[in-house]
């Protein structure tokens, strides 16, 4: 992506992607086979709210999505030619009724303290924690369920102003391993406090202006949620990634054992936290999590068919 204008990162944090959030607008055209997508999708439902689409909410870019969009267009005054690039998303946004004119936003001070940030998934909120206690709280949009947002303890490794259309005026990444996340601006304003992202956490633009003046390079961000989820596989081990991992980490540092932060890494802190907790409940410590770590762990894992 060619979008970096002015930024910071922190190399070496970041690892190769195996995915990423999918904010960033592409177009959408009419095509046969149509376009699909839960970008299209998202559009649908929005068009749905606004009264010019009646039609299922499937992600297919068809006909019926297509003339819901050129009616839009028309009454907008943009050029009704069904393609949906960044001026079509801004037009979807609620006009700003006033009669007067706007005041210049006066930044408030910068906090002082150590920063950290929470994430909360079930409330669609992001805090700003100072020193331990709540600052500030935004409305974000989360991850929706088939591109959810990445839970778990990330630190803020890249910051840059300007990434792209949909991502807002500024971008805060994240060093997720298995992809690319952060916190971001939009020109979707109506889907904050939503969960319908690609798994990134947008914020109005200015308030997203407002986080970016506050936080450091390193800052942590811990991203919850109080979901109870299976996990897949009966045995984890040093050298592995990924998000069960993360809730792991999460689990074992309730449990009042330090893996360290809960970024879904193996790594050799995990392992000792493993170890430490197979001696406390008096079963064999091989820093391996192994079905029965994971029932004491208040786990299930999700059986497979065939097995």
């Amino acid at each position: 992506m060619a979008f970096r204008l002015g930024g910071e990162r922190e190399e070496n944090l970041s690892e190769s992607p195996g995915s990423a959030c999918a904010d960033l607008d592409r177009l959408l055209y009419p095509a046969a086979p149509p376009l699909k997508g839960s970008d299209v999708a998202e559009l649908q439902e929005r068009l749905k709210e606004l009264g010019y689409y009646s039609g299922p909410l499937d992600g297919l870019y068809d006909r019926k999505t297509v003339d819901a969009v050129t009616q839009m267009q028309r009454q907008k005054g943009l050029k009704a030619d069904g393609c949906v690039s960044s001026s079509t998303w801004l037009a979807l946004s609620p006009p700003v009724m006033t009669n007067q004119p706007a005041e210049p936003r006066k930044p408030p001070s910068a906090p002082v303290g150590v920063i950290t940030l929470v994430v909360e998934l079930d409330k669609n909120t992001l805090s700003v924690l100072i020193d331990g206690n709540v600052y500030k709280t935004y409305p974000v949009a989360t991850g929706k369920r088939d591109t959810p947002s990445p839970v778990g303890e990330w630190r803020i490794v890249d910051k840059q102003k300007h990434w792209g259309d949909g991502f807002g005026s500024r971008w805060l990444g994240f060093n997720v391993p298995w992809g690319i996340y952060g916190i971001h601006g939009t020109n979707k304003p109506w889907s904050v406090g939503k969960s319908v992202s690609g798994g990134c956490f947008r914020m109005h633009n200015r308030d997203v202006e407002e986080l970016f003046e506050w936080i450091p390079l390193r800052t942590v961000v811990r991203v919850i949620d109080s979901q109870k989820v299976k996990l897949s596989k009966s045995a984890y081990k040093i050298g592995m990634t990924g998000q069960e991992v993360a809730r792991i980490q999460f689990r074992l540092q309730e449990k009042g054992f330090s893996p360290g932060l809960a970024d879904g890494r193996f790594g050799a802190e995990m392992e000792k936290a493993v170890r430490n907790f197979q001696k406390q409940q008096q079963i064999s410590e091989t820093g391996v999590i192994d079905e029965a770590t994971l029932r004491l762990l208040d786990f299930q894992v999700e059986k497979k068919e065939g097995t």
